[in-house]
């Protein structure tokens, strides 16, 4: 790169005019070479010559791979700061500055809290007003205040917790980055190159950690790649001093004079890093007894358990001037909102603490042309294929399931009087029924529904809920989770297939030849089918290797979309230039670190496979069941507080007894099973969701694909078997709870 601030004397001996010239002619030149290839950034006036290309780079990959609600939460905080600015203390200003950095956020602790208490404001007085003038209730005035405040102390968490997300998912690539760099660095000895491959494999967010490391290097705030590294591994000495350990060693490398000696440094970054990240796991396995013990009994077990109780205390709470429905929102106020937000913190909170491990790889971000298959694709013919949005049917789904699970309340509000009841109307479907205060009222003064046939058909609005949401998961990911297993079992044969591969190159069998020997060993394996695949492309369409692999088409990597088998065959183009034996010592050395990399991987989901296990039984037998056979049991309570109380009612006013009087007032109207089964229904949706989050970022870190497919596994089936459950025990409870009436008040 030409310096335009030196003095052209310097350059040249030649003192005389025409020498000059020609240096500015060779200028001019070589300016518009750059143009021509870089564009207009790629030349400045102050001679900044290409650094605006890396600068651009950086930018532009940031802006494709940043998260969404990232970038809106940055854009929240400017425009907090721009209208009022608060003073921040400094020690919170530190803490707040560095995990800003952590995430690469484009905003100022300033602006973070000037965010965290506009919004919490602006609820309060906007839910205070709503809950005042339109539902008159100061129950929710006093919830608002309170929700409000707690909103201030969480809105400050936010960069915690976006910083410790893009931590997880980061560490998630330790493992990778390093063996990307020890790859690289094994035939070639150049740090900055191998940072640039790293980067250009792994996927965000430490790809762009990586890149941001050679841009601070291109525009001149390092001198040197070392120093820029350097400054970047002071953000992990607290999280994951292995890799430090691991970086450094590589670092160290690179001043070894003897080749064996550098290899072997190479060799035992890679091992720090495994060997640490499997005592970092280990740890983390066994702390986490205690915060699961305590999450299971405060956000699962009790409150269910306080399920039973409910109805007795909502009974005794109930009066005239407290309609059932605001019973109901008191109590959805408690379980949809209060306990999630516990249960959701609390989860955040241990999975915030999830050192470096494994997890799964989301194609869709590194081959942008898979999105495709996150829709439902139906095929029209042969070669074409029509693209559907899940999101349509799980709409659909979902409208037609709560219209009939909501039809007690619609048939109810077009027809006041309408009822379908046996004949001694011991069983109902709508179950409407005077206040207790009244003998008898008009059909627009009944409350309920209370009946049978309502409190199932409230099951059928959860299913609405569960299975939709679970549909529009499980189509979502169905299609590129069965391409990244696909991928997973080529990894997990691909070791093999470069040991032989780098065997027959060793033998000193040119590569063309070498992929046609080890197809044949291979046949009917996946890693025979795609060393298959480039052997036709090479026989067949006349392909040299590098094409046959990397053909935008029809290369065999492409129908393969895995980094790691991308990167093993960009070493294999790069070390082949150099002879068959460079490129053999290449591959087998990526073999077994594949092998390596591979047996960690397996022992770490031992280590975390009772924890995963247990957590997965809650949500799919333990979580449901509890709940369903807890709504029977109240739903059966509800049902003998209902017209126990209406048929003390009836006595009182007909004057047979006048001790009835006393217990008409003791006992209010009990909430409608219809109500509060919806309630707790919700609740079990919400449940599942966040401990299915949580298990799979327990088991994964951060693995959005995966996270897809367990919650549409996970929501329809505990869904499911929660409606079966309440379903047969409510029928039950109902029917004798029916009988012991009918018997004792005749």
């Amino acid at each position: 790169m030409v310096d335009e601030t030196n003095d052209p004397n310097e350059l040249a001996p030649v003192q005389d005019d025409s020498g000059e010239e020609e240096y500015g002619d060779i200028l001019v030149k070589y300016k518009e070479r750059i143009k021509a290839e870089f564009g207009d950034v790629g030349v400045s006036a102050d001679g900044a010559g290409a650094t605006p290309v890396g600068s651009r780079e950086y930018s532009e990959f940031k802006s494709e791979i940043y998260p969404a609600h990232f970038t809106f939460y940055e854009k929240a905080c400017n425009k907090a700061e721009s209208i009022f600015k608060l003073k921040v203390d400094a020690k919170q200003a530190a803490t707040l500055t560095k995990q800003i950095e952590t995430c690469h956020l484009n905003c100022t602790p300033s602006g973070v809290i000037a965010l965290s208490f506009m919004v919490p404001m602006l609820f309060i007085v906007f839910g205070s007003l709503i809950a005042f003038a339109i539902f008159n209730m100061m129950f929710l005035v006093f919830f608002c205040i309170f929700f409000g405040m707690a909103m201030i102390f969480a809105f400050q968490k936010i960069p915690q917790f976006f910083a410790d997300q893009w931590r997880i998912q980061a560490s998630n690539q330790m493992v990778q980055s390093v063996f990307y760099l020890v790859t690289y660095m094994r035939h070639t000895s150049n740090l900055e190159r191998a940072i640039a491959f790293a980067a250009e494999h792994l996927d965000a967010p430490l790809s762009l950690d990586f890149r941001k490391m050679l841009w601070d290097l291109e525009n001149g705030k390092f001198s040197s790649i070392k120093d820029s590294a350097d400054t970047y591994l002071e953000t992990w000495k607290e999280w994951n001093s292995d890799f430090v350990e691991a970086f450094h060693l590589i670092e160290s490398s690179l001043l070894e004079p003897s080749d064996d000696r550098r290899v072997a440094l190479l060799d035992k970054s890679l091992d720090v890093i495994l060997d640490g990240t499997y005592e970092g796991m280990l740890r983390y396995a066994h702390n986490l007894k205690a915060p699961m013990t305590m999450l299971n009994m405060l956000g699962i077990i009790l409150p269910i358990l306080g399920l039973v109780i409910l109805p007795l205390v909502v009974s005794f709470m109930s009066s005239s001037d407290t309609s059932t429905l605001t019973m109901a929102i008191y109590i959805s106020l408690l379980y949809n909102i209060t306990l999630p937000v516990g249960v959701f913190y609390l989860g955040k909170t241990i999975l915030s603490k999830r050192p470096s491990g494994y997890g799964g790889a989301d194609p869709v971000k590194s081959h942008p042309g898979l999105k495709r298959y996150e829709n439902v694709i139906i095929p029209l013919g042969k070669n074409f294929q029509f693209a559907v949005n899940p999101l349509y049917f799980a709409i659909t789904l979902f409208a037609f399931l709560f219209i009939i699970g909501m039809s007690p309340i619609l048939l109810h509000a077009v027809d006041p009087g309408f009822e379908i009841a046996n004949e001694d109307q011991s069983i109902s479907m709508m179950g409407y029924i005077c206040p207790p205060e009244f003998a008898s009222c008009e059909d627009t003064d009944l409350v309920g529904p209370y009946g049978l046939g309502a409190s199932l058909l409230s099951l059928v609005v959860i299913l609405a809920f569960g299975l939709s949401i679970g549909l529009f998961y499980s189509l979502r990911s169905k299609n590129v989770i069965a391409i990244r297993n696909r991928t997973k079992k080529l990894e997990e044969e691909f070791s093999s297939a470069l040991f032989q591969l780098g065997n027959r190159l060793g033998d000193g069998l040119p590569a063309e030849i070498a992929f046609a020997k080890v197809a044949e060993t291979m046949r009917g394996s996946t890693s025979g089918e795609f060393f298959n695949l480039a052997e036709k492309n090479i026989l067949k369409l006349g392909m040299g290797l590098e094409e046959s692999l990397f053909d935008p088409k029809v290369g065999a990597v492409v129908s393969y979309p895995s980094k790691v088998i991308e990167s093993s065959m960009k070493v294999l183009v790069e070390s082949i230039k150099r002879g068959p034996l460079i490129a053999a010592q290449a591959l087998l050395s990526m073999s077994r670190y594949m092998k390596e990399i591979h047996r960690v991987e397996e022992r770490l989901k031992d280590l975390m496979a009772e924890v995963i296990g247990s957590m997965k039984a809650q949500v799919a037998f333990l979580t449901p069941a509890i709940a369903g056979i807890v709504v029977g049991i109240t739903s059966m309570i509800s049902t003998v507080l209902t017209k126990l109380s209406s048929q003390l009612s009836q006595f009182s006013s007909s004057g047979e007894s006048t001790g009835f009087g006393g217990l008409v007032t003791i006992f209010g109207i009990g909430i409608p099973t219809f109500h509060f089964q919806v309630i707790v229904g919700i609740y079990i949706v919400q449940l599942a969701y966040i401990l299915t989050v949580l298990a799979n970022g327990i088991e994964n870190g951060v693995d959005k694909q995966g996270e897809r497919y367990a919650l549409g596994k996970a929501l329809t089936r505990s869904v499911g078997l929660y409606c079966m459950i309440a379903g047969v025990v409510i029928i039950l409870f109902n029917l004798f709870a029916g009988v012991v009436l009918q018997n004792t008040l005749g």
